[in-house]
Order: C-alpha cells, then structure tokens, then sequence
C-alpha cells in the first residue's frame, strides 16, 4: 500500500498491559514528519482472549497494527497469510491490513529482528576491539524476543550463541524457532550466565524488568569487553545496564531496539521512508536522553 496525505488510516499497538508502550510517540512522530496529517496512532490493552474480535473488526480504514507481549505467538493462527522470517522466527510483531475484495487480509510480519540488527550494530560500531574470530553471543531468556534475537544473532554471523535461561522445559517455542532457523544455540542455566556473559562479544537480555537484576549483582568487581542489549527500557537505565557500564562494556539502550522495528513497521504499513531522525528525535524527548 503507498500512502498519499489525503487518505485517512487508522493503525494502534495492541497488548496487556500497554499503557507504557512509547510506539505511540514513535509512530505518531513519523506521521507528522511525512505530512500524513489524517493517520492516526492508539494504544489498545488487548488480551490473547480479545485478539481474535479485535482482528476481525478491523476494516478498509486500518493500516496495521504492532504488536506487543502476549499477542505476539498468540496471532499466527488469526492471520491469513505470515511471511517467512516471522514464520521461521515464530513470532509476529506486526500486523498489515492489505485490501481485497471482501474482507481486508490480514498478513503477520517480524520486525523485532530488524530492530535487534541495527540496534546491536550500533553498539558494534563503537565497541572496542573483541577477541579475532566469529562472533560469540549470549541470550537471556526463552520468549518471542529470544527467538527474534537468535534470528538477529544469525544474521550477524553467530549462529552458536549461549541461550541461558530458567528451565529448558518451558522453553519448546524457542527450540522450535532454532530449529527451523538452523541456528544451533548451547543452552545453560542462569546460575552460570555471569561468566558467559563476561566473556561474550554480545549479550541480549530479554527477559522484563527486575528479572536480570540477580545478574546486574554478580558482575559486580568483573571486566566486560562486550556490548549489551537490553529490551527493557523502562526503568531506563536498568541495573543490568548500569552494571554493564560500570564494568566497562558498551550499552545500548533498549530503546534502539524499539526505534529501528518501528521505522520498519512505519515504512511496512505507510510504503514511504521512515523519518528516522524525527522518530529518534521524539523519543529522546520523551525519555529525557
């Protein structure tokens, strides 16, 4: 679909809870700076047992909607069509409303893994010389953002990263998505991330707030070289990212994260360029950076 700045669409961040989702100034943002004056942006509190009415109310007036935690396995059976990646990743982030006759087509798509890409290759890009040879990484976490980053993670080369979480039992989504990715991950438990994680080029943390603090303690008095995505940014920093800094390694926000998946979910559901820089800009001012 190719937006013009006449046409009035309708696009909303949808989970449970939602109220502290910044894609609202995101995206909003990025309406403004591509004079599309008649789009507008909500956030919807939705829960997995609400999706399904949500979905099928939606009309020639919508755009798309993203998508947010619990929604993101729990739409793959709504949808009418999934492309790849977000199929192979297991998990849709975003939803596109594309016009047919009849009713709208409802297609899933992934753009946590865009978001995770250049977010992390921020970090790269100011990161200290690491150790030669391929790229070694840490995962914290088993969710839909732990499958995203095994997919980010391949796409930058590291294709054996170090998943570390609670109980492998409860972690069959994400064995599945490695699987089907082709992405070969060593699992471990969190009584030994700390060493794994000092030792790592790359560590991503995806579990929510407070749940890696007992981490941010153990590296306590150690030296890190590597960078450290965090999704949470709420609080911001967090303790894992503040321990990080002071243990020397390189930080990026998960806020970058959320920057880069919404100017790909802007372009997806618009057809025009992301404003970057105006999105960028909005958030900073919210978040006070």
């Amino acid at each position: 679909m190719s937006a013009t700045q006449g046409s009035a669409r309708r696009a909303a961040v949808l989970g449970h809870p939602v109220a502290h989702s910044l894609s609202p100034v995101l995206h909003r943002a990025a309406y403004a700076a591509l004079g599309l004056d008649q789009w507008r942006y909500d956030a919807m509190d939705v829960d997995t047992d609400a999706l399904a009415g949500v979905l099928s109310g939606l009309d020639e007036t919508w755009a798309g909607l993203s998508l947010t935690m619990p929604l993101k396995h729990a739409v793959l059976p709504l949808l009418d069509h999934v492309e790849p990646l977000a199929e192979v990743v297991g998990a849709v982030n975003t939803v596109l409303v594309q016009h047919a006759p009849g009713s709208p087509v409802l297609v899933g798509a992934n753009t946590d893994v865009h978001g995770l890409v250049a977010a992390l290759g921020e970090g790269l890009a100011v990161r200290e010389a690491g150790r030669p040879g391929p790229l070694t990484a840490v995962v914290v976490g088993a969710g839909a953002t732990a499958a995203s980053t095994l997919a980010a993670l391949g796409q930058l080369g590291c294709t054996s990263p170090a998943v570390h979480l609670r109980s492998l039992g409860r972690a069959g989504s994400l064995l599945r998505a490695a699987h089907r990715m082709g992405v070969e991950p060593r699992y471990a438990g969190l009584d030994t991330v700390a060493d794994a994680a000092a030792q790592a080029d790359v560590v991503v943390s995806t579990v929510p707030a407070h749940a890696a603090d007992g981490l941010a303690a153990e590296l306590a008095g150690r030296r890190v070289h590597g960078v450290l995505l965090d999704v949470v940014y709420d609080p911001r920093p967090t303790a894992l990212s503040a321990a990080w800094a002071a243990a020397g390694g390189v930080v990026v926000g998960g806020e970058r994260m959320l920057l880069h998946q919404a100017a790909e979910q802007v372009r997806l559901m618009t057809g025009r360029v992301a404003p970057l820089a105006a999105m960028d800009r909005a958030l900073t001012e919210r978040l006070g950076l």
